[in-house]
């Protein structure tokens, strides 16, 4: 007799906060979500001294209040059917190795990228939102900054590779959805332009050209470069940047 799979503990943090058991979303405290975000985003499955965590999530509070706030927050955190969500000792911390977390999964799938296999539309997903938007904890700041270009890249060749595989609508929306990201970023446009010439639709291309180089102006007072304007100019019979 075959037994169903054990459910899965799940551990999202692109777009938002969010922790599961199967189909279940776990209710968790703030503290408790800082804490596993703090383990999962700086530690990975790395042990960290208690002594450290407590003086990174209560920065403000004296050493031994924040060693007993961490010591709560641990004693209450759920446990589902017996799984733990962190494993201790009397002097370290460490995330489960129970526990799935969507950011490596989105870093693995950016790496295989770069390593020459193909995108699916389930990787694609993974690079749509950023890190924990919306959370002001300063210690986020930059791994949050790292990720955003890690999927920016990621979509970005994502697009290449589809346009060249003929997959002209799936790199289409890779490309649209860098632009939404980071409306002045060329490379992100120059991805849309080429999905458009490679159909064959050259008005889309002038049109998302004419798009980014007013926002370019507005916004920078820039011209776009050389590049992006060679792309767009065997199609014109007059200066890219005229009026």
């Amino acid at each position: 007799m075959d037994l169903a799979p054990a459910p899965q503990l799940r551990l999202s943090l692109i777009g938002g906060f969010c922790l599961r058991f199967g189909e279940d979303e776990l209710d968790l405290t703030r503290p408790a979500q800082r804490l596993l975000v703090h383990l999962a985003v700086v530690h990975r499955r790395a042990k960290v001294s208690r002594v450290t965590l407590a003086e990174r999530l209560w920065a403000d509070a004296e050493p031994a209040r924040a060693t007993a706030s961490l010591r709560t927050v641990l004693w209450r955190l759920p446990r589902p059917r017996g799984r733990m969500l962190v494993q201790c000792t009397s002097t370290a911390v460490r995330l489960s190795d129970d526990v799935v977390v969507d950011l490596w999964e989105a870093e693995e799938a950016a790496q295989e990228l770069r390593e020459g296999l193909r995108p699916g539309v389930a990787q694609a997903r993974l690079w749509r939102e950023d890190l924990l938007p919306g959370w002001r904890d300063e210690w986020l700041d930059v791994e949050r900054e790292s990720y955003r270009q890690l999927r920016l890249h990621a979509l970005e060749r994502s697009s290449e590779v589809l346009r060249v595989d003929g997959r002209h609508e799936e790199a289409l929306g890779a490309a649209l959805e860098a632009v939404r990201s980071e409306p002045l970023r060329e490379s992100a446009h120059r991805r849309v332009v080429e999905v458009h010439l490679a159909e064959g639709n050259h008005a889309e291309a002038l049109r998302q050209y004419d798009h980014y180089r007013r926002l370019l102006a507005d916004e920078l007072g820039l011209s776009p470069s050389p590049v992006i304007r060679r792309l767009v100019g065997p199609m014109l019979g007059r200066p890219l940047d005229s009026a």
